[in-house]
């Protein structure tokens, strides 16, 4: 036996290729801040932008024209408070985005998702409610589903196509599914980040999002990165509290997890080249370290490869633009 008969050749190798990834596979994710003609630079992350609701229907036109599969919103405020209430206001930036992106043509071929989160909508930045004594403080968990589960509905009314609760709060799936159906929205699919763990390569996103904690660190409801059996737990849980799909996040430093979820469960698993993972392999490229093709699409390759079925990923145009 020779193994490298079937590496002769490109259409050979083509031919028994394993892992296949394609435009339609991505996921793009956007910040939308207030304004109009904005659009404003993350200086850890290159190529990404602050958008008003005007210059991310021009991403999602492009994006659609590319065949990327569907956008991840997220919102900036024009203010915050302690309860986050601009995250389910009927008129919130990223209620906006949705309501204007469904009018544009580029819907009808992409999938629009909302990031339910109240961690860019609270003054304090932490993901729900919080109640502090002196330097203690406990993100307050059940009054937190509350204020989730109002988001959803609000995001789902507004045009979201997929609600994605990424808070980590115990029980958030099961507040949600309950809200939308009693709002007449059954048909409205749960995308849960079922295992984010309290991770270093999340730094840059918090410059993008504007949603660093104000004190203390997320770590008692976002999972410690050395547990895969807790994270199985958390994806049976969200399961059968009723989550459609499940997300993964980070990806590149935990694609065992990726891969065990996928040997566990049946339900489409998506994973979340998080914005550490992109911003040091563009510190690479800039240093000509790294072949910036080849490097970005390897990196999406492996992730589909331990699983996902998905990827939401900042490189989607570039990749989107190679693969098409």
């Amino acid at each position: 036996m020779r193994m490298r008969r079937m590496r002769r050749n490109q259409p050979l190798r083509d031919l028994v290729r394993e892992t296949s990834l394609e435009p339609g596979d991505l996921i793009y994710p956007l910040f939308i801040c207030p304004g109009k003609g904005i659009r404003n630079p993350i200086s850890s992350m290159p190529g990404v932008f602050n958008l008003s609701v005007d210059e991310a229907v021009r991403e999602a036109e492009e994006a659609a024209q590319l065949g990327i599969g569907g956008l991840l919103l997220f919102g900036l405020p024009e203010t915050k408070d302690e309860q986050g209430t601009g995250a389910w206001e009927e008129n919130g930036i990223v209620q906006q985005a949705l309501r204007t992106l469904k009018q544009s043509p580029a819907s009808k071929k992409l999938v629009l998702i909302a990031d339910v989160c109240l961690c860019e909508y609270t003054s304090h930045g932490h993901c729900g409610a919080v109640t502090k004594s002196g330097d203690e403080f406990d993100v307050d968990n059940d009054p937190t589903l509350e204020l989730l589960a109002r988001t959803a509905v609000s995001q789902a009314k507004a045009g979201a196509d997929v609600v994605a609760p990424s808070d980590m709060m115990d029980g958030r799936v099961s507040a949600i599914r309950k809200a939308l159906d009693a709002a007449g929205l059954k048909q409205t699919p749960i995308l849960s980040y079922a295992s984010k763990f309290a991770s270093a390569f999340y730094g840059p996103f918090r410059e993008a999002a504007d949603s660093a904690p104000q004190f203390g660190d997320r770590r008692s409801y976002q999972m410690d990165g050395a547990n895969l059996r807790e994270a199985m737990r958390e994806i049976d849980l969200d399961i059968e509290e009723g989550a459609d799909m499940i997300l993964m996040k980070p990806a590149m430093p935990y694609l065992d997890v990726v891969r065990a979820a996928r040997e566990r469960v049946d339900v489409p698993i998506g994973a979340y080249q998080v914005s550490g993972e992109y911003s040091m392999l563009h510190a690479a490229f800039e240093k000509g370290w790294l072949d910036h093709d080849r490097a970005m699409l390897e990196s999406l390759l492996g992730i589909r490869r331990a699983g996902a079925d998905f990827i939401v990923t900042y490189f989607a145009k570039d990749a989107a633009k190679l693969l098409g």
